[in-house]
């Protein structure tokens, strides 16, 4: 252990400071289509009794009508986030009559492009500006890509925290960008070390063979309608039928916080030829935001984003540059089609060590060539880390993925001890030990219980995951909301579709106004 943690592990040890390590925020993004009882994509508008996606806090859509995102408000306790997602998932599943929540990552079998239907988010200017975006994603990705479901786990410390680490460690800087600061250290670590997480929770080894659409690929055939990797944790985080390159180029390596938020801005204002050929408008429709390599901040695919809560009407550049960075938000765990919520508090326990490890282990600038070093790990951890025998780069040198998981577990293992004494249980330790189980014996893991499940049974992946969909369906409706907790949502859904009604009552200026407004807010700030 670095000299640099142990000092912070002893200051967070002190009985005075140990509480602060109580008051971490858990939020939890989950994503999942809706599909219909023979596990085909449900082709019907996102469901009025679930409110508006527009305008609900909890419930509203990602890419598509028929793909659903679940969000928690933050709290303090895992349990008491994924009791919130525990929640809406009942609520959801009550409101959906016959319709299912698909319990994988990767998508059911899905129809042609065209038919799959992009979320609307009705007539106001910003809901045709969200429709209008996705429009753009589908033009430039296609439509089949944006199916792809997942989980965002966003984490924060205390600023109390920081402030103590400050006090310590630097004293004349300001508060504000000392946070940020160490935030963006966090994400450097997560990018060193994230391949660990797809190998512990990547639960996404196999996928419907209509998916790739035809196009080449290197994917084997694990029967008529399934493709797999034998050795695969995360299909979906491999770069599997991704044919578009123009991000290729857009590389933040998080050395800092502005030169993150100068890539971003560049990318939102630079044009790319290929969109420039198509244009903004088709026969007097729009079909993307601009021609730039990006539409928007949030198209940037990562695995891990710095956050800001955002103010109404402001982009999330913007709330970064005026008031630094909040929490994280990482955006690489599958969806574990084992549970009824895609994640569990294992899981979360898990992921707190580790995010408060990135954030406290020594976290050096990342020189030449270590970006695309711990690019090329993740891929090569996503498309086959259980292959026995593996190896990874580190410093220039290869080591064996066991060797190095278990020396980032025993790394982990006092951050998890210092979690446990401040929450008064055992429960980190034990999660602890579960990975550990997971890295002595890759049969333990996620994506090998889903292949080993498809083999026993004699399953498609679609079979598989439609068979868990109609179970977690029986568990989720089994036990309905209390009364008073089924009438919060309803009022919340209710309320959601007042809110957009009233928003579309409202005088607006024409629609391209509002987009040229929307693009100049960040074109104006990069100076071109």
């Amino acid at each position: 252990m670095s000299d640099l943690l142990s000092r912070r592990l002893a200051l967070l040890g002190d009985a005075a400071n140990l509480p602060l390590l109580t008051q971490c925020l858990h939020g939890i993004e989950r994503e999942c289509l809706r599909v219909d009882r023979t596990g085909h994509l449900a082709l019907t508008p996102h469901p009025r009794a679930l409110g508006s996606a527009l305008t609900h806090p909890l419930i509203t859509t990602d890419y598509s009508e028929s793909l659903l995102e679940f969000i928690t408000p933050a709290t303090t306790s895992v349990e008491e986030t994924l009791a919130s997602l525990d929640e809406i998932h009942r609520f959801a599943s009550q409101q959906l009559g016959s319709e299912l929540l698909w319990s994988p990552s990767m998508p059911c079998e899905l129809p042609e492009e065209e038919q799959i239907p992009i979320a609307r988010y009705g007539s106001s200017n910003i809901g045709r500006l969200k429709y209008v975006y996705r429009k753009g994603l589908a033009l430039r990705y296609g439509r089949t890509m944006q199916c792809i479901a997942g989980i965002h786990y966003n984490f924060s410390l205390p600023e109390a925290l920081w402030q103590l680490l400050q006090r310590e460690e630097d004293g004349g800087q300001d508060p504000r960008d000392f946070q940020s600061a160490h935030y963006i250290a966090l994400i450097r670590n997560f990018r060193r070390y994230s391949w660990l997480l797809m190998y512990l929770f990547g639960a996404s080894p196999a996928l419907d063979v209509g998916f790739l659409r035809g196009r080449p690929h290197q994917l084997q055939q694990f029967d008529e309608h399934t493709l797999y990797l034998p050795y695969a944790t995360s299909l979906r985080m491999s770069d599997l039928g991704y044919q578009n390159n123009a991000q290729a180029g857009l590389t933040p390596c998080y050395n800092d916080l502005d030169s993150y938020i100068e890539s971003l801005r560049r990318a939102v204002g630079t044009p790319y030829p290929p969109y420039e050929k198509i244009g903004t408008q088709q026969n007097g429709e729009w079909v993307q935001l601009n021609t730039n390599v990006l539409q928007i901040e949030n198209e940037y695919y990562s695995s891990i984003r710095p956050k800001r809560v955002t103010y109404t009407g402001e982009r999330p550049i913007q709330a970064l540059m005026a008031r630094g960075v909040q929490y994280v938000e990482a955006r690489c765990l599958d969806i574990n089609p084992f549970l009824p919520l895609g994640i569990d508090a294992t899981e979360g326990r898990f992921l707190d060590a580790f995010l408060l490890y990135c954030a406290l282990a020594d976290s050096p600038l990342l020189a030449d060539g270590e970006c695309g070093g711990a690019t090329a790990n993740f891929l090569k951890v996503v498309k086959e880390g259980r292959r026995p025998g593996l190896h990874l780069q580190r410093g220039g040198q290869t080591v064996a993925l066991q060797d190095w998981a278990n020396e980032l577990l025993a790394r982990i293992a006092p951050i998890a001890e210092l979690l446990d004494r401040a929450h008064g249980d055992t429960v980190h330790m034990q999660s602890l030990a579960q990975q550990r189980e997971k890295v002595a014996d890759p049969e333990c893991t996620p994506s090998a219980r889903v292949l080993a499940d498809m083999r026993v049974r004699g399953e498609s992946f679609a079979a598989f995951a439609l068979r868990q969909s109609r179970q977690h369906a029986e568990y989720l409706r089994s036990e309905p909301l209390e009364p008073a907790e089924q009438a919060r949502f309803e009022r919340l859904a209710s309320t959601s579709l007042a809110e957009q009604e009233e928003l579309e009552r409202q005088p607006e200026g024409d629609f391209d106004t509002f987009v040229a407004a929307y693009q100049a807010s960040i074109l104006g700030l990069i100076g071109v």
